[in-house]
């Protein structure tokens, strides 16, 4: 049996488990930096023994050291010795992963990446990174940042995601989408045309990604088209991918999970006019699989695969 800690900037869980199954599983919100290792090394202690722990956490971190470095949504974790601080408090190792890497592993071994042996994961959620499974093996790059691909431009401007205007996770994010349509009704606001849901400006910063979804569902056309810009760019992101790393499927979680209608008509047509043929005949574009349990699987295929190849 593995340990998994699924730490994240709202909740957190510690789970146990198998190659096969989540036997028991703690929940606990994510409150101060000192309450929270508290509850975690609570929760390690009830939970019950396991040969190994994984923790999956969001950057920035230095996978190889298990140190976390500052993440953005963890206040106060600066520097966090957090696989030397679990290893020696309950004498068996532990592996620390970024969360993109932590899916990645998540789908390709319980979820729609299983039996792969080149796969590409992409968070597609707040924001956009991926984690690369090549010849059946985490990759993780040099110094652990391989795969942000949210960064690449790919226009010159456009919605800002990871502080790059026009960026793929800018264009294909949770947030990067409510940007284009704040964009698009601004458009109609100023030429005096409202929506159901942005009557005014000051009801702007109410539109996001779940709204403009539920009016394109019901085919308000502005809300349509946001995605389809989103879809459109998520193409081109996509085919570049493919043509670099030739996979056998592509994973998207999130919101492409949730809007692939929306998402994938406009993402098609782009990947058969840009991606080069051989490749992207071979590779399967598809919705992430485990849902709401993608976490605890990610925290706990860290363990495993950490105890394999020495994360």
């Amino acid at each position: 049996m593995k340990i998994g800690v699924d730490i994240g900037g709202t909740k957190c869980a510690v789970v146990l488990g198998d190659e096969e199954r989540i036997v028991k599983k703690i929940r606990f919100a994510t409150t101060s930096y000192e309450q929270t290792l508290e509850n975690i090394i609570k929760a390690i202690e009830e939970i019950g023994e396991g040969d190994a722990i994984g923790i999956s956490c969001g950057g920035p971190l230095d996978s190889q050291k298990g140190i976390i470095m500052s993440p953005p949504n963890l206040p106060d974790w600066d520097n966090v010795h957090i696989t030397e601080l679990l290893s020696e408090r309950f004498g068996i190792p532990a592996y620390l992963c970024n969360d993109a890497n932590a899916c990645a592993l998540a789908e390709w071994k319980y979820g729609a990446g299983k039996g792969t042996r080149n796969m590409v994961f992409l968070t597609f959620g707040t924001g956009l990174g991926a984690g690369l499974i090549i010849d059946g093996k985490l990759y993780s790059g040099t110094n652990g940042n391989a795969g942000e691909v949210g960064h690449v431009r790919l226009e010159g401007y456009g919605p800002v995601g990871y502080g790059k205007a026009g960026s793929f996770e800018g264009f294909c994010s949770g947030s990067g989408i409510a940007q284009i349509g704040k964009m698009l009704a601004l458009e109609k606001l100023q030429s005096g045309v409202t929506l159901p849901y942005c009557k005014s400006a000051s009801e702007l910063d109410s539109i996001n990604a779940k709204v403009l979804a539920e009016y394109a569902d019901k085919g308000d056309e502005v809300a349509r088209r946001a995605y389809e810009i989103s879809s459109e760019m998520l193409g081109h992101g996509l085919a570049m991918i493919i043509d670099i790393l030739n996979p056998e499927a592509i994973v998207i979680g999130s919101v492409f999970a949730r809007s692939e209608e929306l998402l994938r008509p406009q993402m098609e047509k782009v990947l058969e006019r840009e991606a080069l043929g051989v490749s992207v005949g071979v590779c399967r574009v598809v919705p992430a699989s485990l849902g709401e349990a993608i976490g605890d699987f990610a925290a706990l295929s860290v363990a495993f695969e950490g105890e394999k190849n020495n994360l």
